[in-house]
C-alpha cells in the first residue's frame, strides 16, 4: 500500500504543477493582453490597436525580465491552441454570400493583389538576401489580411514562433502607418468615396486598417472597402491549401527531406463558421448584435493572447539580425501595391 501511495504522489504533484503552469500561463498572456488593451487607449497607441500594443509589451517583458519558463505550458497553449481557435471564430466575420454575389469583380482584383504581394516579396527577399520565412509571412500578411493570414499560414510552413510574432508585429505597425497615411492623402486624391473605399480595401493590410482608412470617406466607402477586404479574407482558404500542396510537392521531390504536414483542421472550422455566419445565423437562426459582437470580441482577445505568447519568444538581438531586411522588403512591396492598385480602381 505504501509503495502504491509513493507512485501516486508524484503523479498528483505533476498534475497539480501542470494545472498551475498551464492555467497560470494562459492567465499571464491574458493579463498582458489586458495591458495592451489599456495601452491602446492612450494617444499615439490608439492607432496601433490592442494587438500591436500587447505584442510590444510582451516583447519588452521578454527583454527586461526574460522568458517566464514556469508558465511555458500555458504560454504555448495560448500561442498554438488559442491561435487556431481565434482563426476559427474569425470565420464568422466573413460573409461568403456577400463576397460571391456582390464582389465578383473585386475578387479578381483581390486575387491579383495576393499574387503580386507574395511573389514580389519572395523575389525581393532573395535579391536582398532577407530571411525567407519572415519575408514569406509578411508577403502573405500584406496580400491577404495581416495577422490572421500570418497566423493561418505559419503552422503550415512550420514557422518558428518568434518569426511569426515578429511578422505580426511588423504588419500591425506598418499597416497602421499606411492606414493613417491614406486618411491624410484622401482629401488630395481625385477619387470618389467609392473608389477610395475600393482602393483601401484591396491594398491595406488588416480589416481594422481598412476600416480606419475608409471610414472618414463615409458609409459607402467603408462598406465597399470592407467588401473588397473580405474578398481577400475569402481567398485565404484556397491559399492555405495551395501552400500545403506546394510544400508536399517540394518534399516529395527532395529525397533527403521528408516534411510531414499535419492537416490544418482549424481551417475546416474557419469554413464552417463562415458558412454559419453567411447562411444560417441571422437567417435560419436569428441572433442578436450582442451575440455577434461578443464572438468578435472573444476572437480578438484570443488572438491577442496568442500573439502575446508568440511575442514572449522574441529576442531583440535576433530581431535586428533577421527582421530588418524583411521589413524593408515589406515596406517596398506595400508602397508598390498602393501605387499599382490606385491605378486599377
Amino acid at each position: 500500500m505504501k509503495n502504491i501511495k509513493n507512485l501516486i504522489k508524484p503523479v498528483q504533484l505533476f498534475n497539480k504543477t501542470t494545472v498551475i503552469n498551464g492555467g497560470g500561463g494562459i492567465a499571464f498572456t491574458f493579463i498582458i493582453a489586458l495591458l495592451g488593451y489599456g495601452l491602446a487607449k492612450l494617444p499615439g497607441f490608439d492607432h496601433m490597436g490592442q494587438l500591436a500594443s500587447a505584442i510590444v509589451i510582451a516583447v519588452l517583458y521578454r527583454q527586461l525580465f526574460g522568458y517566464p519558463a514556469f508558465f511555458r505550458l500555458g504560454i504555448a497553449f495560448s500561442s498554438q491552441s488559442l491561435l487556431r481557435f481565434a482563426i476559427v471564430l474569425f470565420g464568422l466575420k466573413l460573409n461568403m454570400a456577400t463576397v460571391i454575389q456582390d464582389g465578383a469583380g473585386l475578387l479578381m482584383r483581390d486575387t491579383g493583389v495576393i499574387i503580386f504581394a507574395i511573389l514580389t516579396t519572395i523575389w525581393l527577399a532573395r535579391l536582398f538576401k532577407a530571411d525567407i520565412t519572415i519575408s514569406l509571412l509578411l508577403g502573405v500578411g500584406t496580400g491577404v489580411c495581416g495577422a490572421a493570414a500570418i497566423a493561418a499560414i505559419a503552422p503550415i510552413i512550420k514557422s518558428k514562433e518568434e518569426d511569426t510574432a515578429i511578422s505580426v508585429g511588423i504588419i500591425a505597425l506598418f499597416g497602421t502607418v499606411f492606414a493613417i497615411t491614406y486618411t491624410v492623402l484622401r482629401p488630395f486624391l481625385p477619387l470618389t468615396s467609392i473608389e477610395y473605399g475600393i482602393w483601401s480595401g484591396i491594398s491595406l493590410h488588416e480589416i481594422a486598417h481598412v476600416a480606419l482608412a475608409s471610414a472618414p470617406a463615409g458609409k459607402e466607402a467603408l462598406a465597399i472597402g470592407l467588401l473588397a477586404k473580405l474578398g481577400r479574407v475569402f481567398l485565404l482558404i484556397p491559399l492555405c491549401f495551395l501552400f500545403m500542396y506546394i510544400i508536399k510537392l517540394k518534399s516529395s521531390r527532395d529525397e533527403h527531406v521528408q516534411t510531414k504536414i499535419g492537416f490544418p483542421w482549424f481551417l475546416i472550422g474557419f469554413i464552417i463558421m463562415s458558412i454559419l455566419g453567411s447562411y444560417v445565423l441571422g437567417d435560419a437562426i436569428p441572433v442578436s448584435s450582442t451575440f455577434t459582437n461578443g464572438v468578435s470580441n472573444l476572437s480578438s482577445w484570443c488572438l491577442t493572447a496568442a500573439m502575446v505568447g508568440l511575442g514572449l519568444n522574441v529576442n531583440l538581438q535576433d530581431l535586428r539580425a533577421k527582421a530588418l531586411k524583411p521589413m524593408v522588403v515589406m515596406v517596398i512591396v506595400s508602397i508598390c501595391l498602393s501605387v499599382l492598385t490606385y491605378f486599377i480602381v
